[in-house]
Parts: structure tokens; C-alpha cells; sequence
């Protein structure tokens, strides 16, 4: 079991994390989520004894890192994947760890095995791909068979199969009895991944609580209902009845209805009472991916200068409850609402926003594809060029003559050459 109690750790003036307490109980996979800065990874070198804290402790089994009787042996981690020398090929690296920690030889090749290196295993690790590498620092982590494991990013740069494999390897360590602590950015993957969360923001903790809890405490669930396409006045009346008994109904574009204030066994009562045939009586709930967005979203460092959710943030629907706060921070709120066909609000792109060199860009015509934000501008056309005006220039001064050349024999007679000649 790992156990942090008042983790704090500071860099001059900057505060990582913050009085940070949690436990990571064996047997469950448990999920490590924060937005980029949030002090995940500094919270992972502080267990591994990589740093120091500020104050507070953290321990692994009851004892800090560096107190454990050959900590390879008790505790696996992957923190960065690169920490390889490219030289050496990848049986070669296991191997030097394995002699460090007395591991014998025979565990390199199992875990090869285990990863599905052992074709590569006399490859230099300088040419693996990003994903061969991870597959290697999973390799170096279950090199010791420790009870602890310790990943972060795991799956990061892994092919869909690989990522299968992962999370199947993960599920069957935790199964195992082994303490399984991973850090992602994957919500999707968690979501299949993971028994618990630990949820920190601006290096304190905002969640510590199961998948299923974190969803249903930062989400608005509701009941989706279907009457008979045929019978739309049975539809209307079943509206009517639903928000007279205190719900709140939406009409989507299916023609479904989507009712929040009220509990499915109610619902079909007052279906039943009004004599309402009902097609679809299903209740819905928001992703991972979504809760942690709404958990999450007082306590990002970093944004980008354009909002991609700008124009999006609406209330929180009827009979909503509201999001966990942030600590230090002001209520979240954001919410993803439905499309506008089924009363959502629609979204209005801001007008005239900077382009991406700078001028002003110019809303998109209706039906036009959406522009290049990395496209150049293309130059703009110039006019054919005009010829130059004349000028009046002055008459050329008159060259001097040269006198002129004899006159040549002619070949005819002369007048006075005849009247001589006679």
C-alpha cells in the first residue's frame, strides 16, 4: 500500500503539491488524473524517493523508499521510458538491472516474453519505436515480481492491440493482490482501466473516490423516454404529466424525451397512470472524460489563447447538481449541453477572433470548408504593368559631316566626254 500524508513540495517560490494525503490500497488498479502541472509526476518521484518533500511523508508498505530492504524487488515503476542507454540492446539493459538487484538472469527473458520483445530482445533499444520503448520500462517495472507498481503514461505511444494489452495486464496484476498506481491522460482508457481515482488539481487533491462515484458526483444523469413514433399526442401528454410531477423534459431529435428531476421507477408510475405506452425507458450518464472536464476546470495552468470551448459554457441543466469545487478556487461549471436540435443553445464562433498570423479572419460563408489555419496568404494579385510615360527628349545635334567620297568612274559617257569625242 503507498501512503501520503501532508505531501508537500516546493521550488523556491513555486508549490508543486500542497498537502497532499491519500492512500493506494492493494488489489484495485487506481487511476492517477490531473491536468498538465498539476504535480503528478512530482508526486510519483517523491514516492519513489527520486525527491524530497517539503514537508509531510509518504511510505510504501510503512516504510519510505529508501528505507525498503531492495526496493527493486518490492516496488516496479515506469516513469520515463527513454531512461534507456541506446546502445545496449533491450536483454542487456534487464540484465545490468537484474544484476543490481540480484534478480536472476532467467526473469530477463521471462519478461521479454511477457511484453513481447523476445524477437527484438538482441536489438539495440536506440532503434525501437516509441512504443517498442514503453513496452521495455513495462519490462524493467515487473523485472523484480514486486507488489508495488508504479506507471506513468503507460500505454503512451502504443498501438491499439498494445493498448489492449496493457490494460488487460494491468486488470490482472490488481486481481493479483499487487498495489496498481497509473497515471494517464487517457479518460477513456481509465474509464476501463481503473477501480478508483485520485484527482489532483494544482498539486491538491480534489477526488479520491471510485470511477462510478466521480462520475455520478460531477455529472448530470437523466432518463431517456420513447413513446410510440405513431402516437405523438400520447407523447405530449406524458410531457406534461412528467413536469407536473416536478421533472424537467427536453424533446431530442429522435422524438425521445430526456427527463432529469425524477427517477426511473417514477416515471414508468406516472407512464402507467396516464395510460402512456412507453417504447424506451433508459437511464444515461455522462463519460469519464466529461465529469473530469467539469471537475477540472478551475484548476488548469495552461490554456490555449483560443478557447475552444468559448460560446459553449451554459448553465448547468434543471435539477443538475452542481460540480465539486476546486480548492482555492471559485465553483466550475462547465457543461457540455446538446445540440440545438434538442434545446441546446447554438454555438456562435466569435467574430473577427485573430488568425493565426495575426489579421483578422473572416467568418466562413455557410457550406464553405473550414480554412487552413496554417495556410500562407496567398499573395495578392497585381496589376499588369503600365508602360512608362514618353519623354520629350530634344533633336540629336548634328553630327559633323565627312566630306564626301570621290565620285566613281561611271561606266557611261559623260555629255562633254561626247562632244569631245566628236
Amino acid at each position: 500500500m503507498i501512503e501520503a500524508v501532508g505531501l508537500t513540495k516546493r521550488y523556491g517560490d513555486k508549490t508543486a503539491v500542497y498537502n497532499l494525503s491519500f492512500q493506494v490500497r492493494p488489489g484495485a488498479v487506481t487511476g492517477f488524473l490531473g491536468p498538465n502541472g498539476s504535480g503528478k509526476s512530482t508526486t510519483m518521484r517523491m514516492i519513489l524517493g527520486l525527491d524530497n518533500p517539503t514537508a509531510g511523508s509518504v511510505t510504501i508498505c510503512g516504510h519510505p523508499y529508501r528505507r525498503l530492504p531492495n526496493a527493486a524487488r518490492q516496488v516496479g515503476a515506469l516513469l520515463d521510458a527513454k531512461a534507456v542507454h541506446g546502445g545496449r540492446s533491450a536483454r542487456n539493459h534487464l540484465l545490468s538491472l537484474a544484476q543490481l538487484s540480484g534478480i536472476p538472469a532467467r526473469r530477463v527473458d521471462e519478461v521479454l516474453g511477457v511484453v513481447g520483445l523476445q524477437d527484438v530482445a538482441k536489438r539495440r533499444s536506440k532503434g525501437f519505436s516509441l512504443g517498442m520503448g514503453q513496452r521495455l520500462g513495462i519490462a524493467a517495472a515487473l523485472l523484480g515480481d514486486p507488489q508495488v507498481l508504479l506507471f506513468d503514461e503507460p500505454v503512451n505511444g502504443l498501438d491499439p492491440e498494445g493498448i489492449l494489452w496493457v490494460r488487460n495486464l494491468m486488470k490482472a496484476l490488481a486481481a493479483e493482490g499487487r498495489t496498481v498506481f497509473v497515471s494517464s491522460h487517457l479518460m477513456s482508457e481509465m474509464a476501463l482501466t481503473a477501480d478508483h481515482l485520485i484527482v489532483i488539481g494544482r498539486g491538491q487533491l480534489l477526488a479520491d473516490m471510485s470511477v462510478q462515484d466521480f462520475i455520478a458526483a460531477n455529472s448530470a444523469g437523466f432518463a431517456r423516454v420513447r413513446t410510440p413514433d405513431t402516437e405523438p399526442q400520447q407523447r405530449e401528454k406524458l410531457t406534461a404529466a412528467l413536469i407536473e410531477a416536478g421533472g424537467q423534459v427536453l424533446p431530442e431529435q429522435d422524438g425521445a424525451l430526456r427527463v432529469t428531476g425524477l427517477v426511473l421507477p417514477r416515471i414508468s408510475d406516472i407512464a402507467h397512470e396516464h395510460d402512456v405506452r412507453l417504447w424506451e425507458l433508459s437511464p444515461h450518464q455522462a463519460s469519464l472524460e466529461e465529469a473530469y472536464m467539469r471537475m477540472t476546470q478551475g484548476a488548469v495552468d495552461y490554456r490555449s489563447t483560443i478557447d475552444q470551448k468559448a460560446g459553449l459554457q451554459q448553465p448547468l441543466p434543471p435539477g443538475a447538481e452542481p460540480p465539486m469545487p476546486v480548492p482555492g478556487q471559485g465553483q466550475p461549471g462547465w457543461y457540455a449541453p446538446p445540440p440545438p436540435q434538442q434545446g441546446g443553445q447554438p454555438f456562435t464562433p466569435p467574430q473577427g477572433r485573430p488568425g493565426p498570423y495575426g489579421a483578422p479572419q473572416a467568418p466562413a460563408a455557410p457550406g464553405a470548408a473550414p480554412a487552413n489555419p496554417y495556410a500562407q496568404p496567398a499573395p495578392a494579385p497585381q496589376a499588369p504593368p503600365q508602360p512608362a510615360p514618353a519623354q520629350p527628349t530634344a533633336p540629336p545635334a548634328a553630327a559633323p559631316q565627312a566630306p564626301a567620297p570621290a565620285a566613281a568612274p561611271s561606266a557611261e559617257p559623260t555629255t562633254a566626254q561626247s562632244e569631245d569625242a566628236r
